[in-house]
């Protein structure tokens, strides 16, 4: 069964002499629209599937190194829509399908808050826009968020992900509806599918990867 991480505050890391474990890239994922065909609410495995080039992209992006990390909001559970062990159930059954095409999900983060009823009302720290659930996964797993990258099909993910410190890429597939634009929402890729945001990705990271190479020094006669 998926473990499901419904804590928003970052783990703090128990005093240790050992050397810092290594920092790692990763992508986080919202799951509904991203990953999966957006149904509402649905916890039904029978109903789950997967976006179009899922499978090619993440294969993609795992081929290079990246983490994919799930964090997905699930106001269901608060709205008494369906419990923790139907939704651990989809989860599992979401993990087993990647698994079966090459595809290995690290870890799944999810907030199981509803949005507040209020501009004005504090929210929790973890529902995306906030950027609780990447901050969480950050300090589980030794993520460095500054070279990782957020892809969700609406800006409220793309917001969390730029307040955590990540790139971000839309899934532009029309599920967002508000766009409600400022620099905070602004993606730095917009892409149709998967499969074209690894593609974005990896562009970007060869470009940056490109441009700290120190140019080769001409050797003196």
């Amino acid at each position: 069964m998926a473990v499901m991480r419904t804590t928003a505050r970052p783990t703090e890391p128990e005093p240790s002499s050992a050397p810092p474990a290594p920092r790692r890239r990763a992508i986080f994922l919202d799951k509904d629209g991203t990953i999966i065909e957006n149904v509402p609410y649905n916890v039904d495995p029978a109903l789950l599937k997967l976006t179009p080039s899922a499978i090619e992209g993440l294969r993609l992006l795992q081929a290079r190194g990246f983490l994919l990390v799930i964090v997905t909001n699930q106001s269901g559970l608060a709205r008494r829509l369906f419990d923790r062990l139907q939704l651990n159930q989809a989860l599992a059954a979401l993990r087993a399908m990647l698994a079966a095409g090459g595809v290995n999900i690290l870890d799944v983060f999810v907030c199981p808050h509803a949005p507040t009823a209020s501009a004005l009302a504090p929210g929790c720290l973890c529902r995306k826009p906030a950027p609780g659930l990447l901050l969480q996964a950050a300090a589980v797993h030794q993520i460095d968020l500054r070279r990782s990258w957020m892809v969700g099909d609406i800006l409220n993910d793309v917001e969390a992900g730029r307040r955590a410190g990540c790139r971000t890429v839309l899934m532009d597939v029309g599920n967002e509806t508000e766009w409600r634009l400022t620099p905070i929402r602004t993606p730095d890729v917009r892409a149709p599918d998967l499969l074209e945001a690894a593609r974005a990705i990896l562009t970007h990271e060869e470009a940056l990867e490109g441009s700290t190479v120190p140019s080769p020094q001409t050797e003196k006669p």
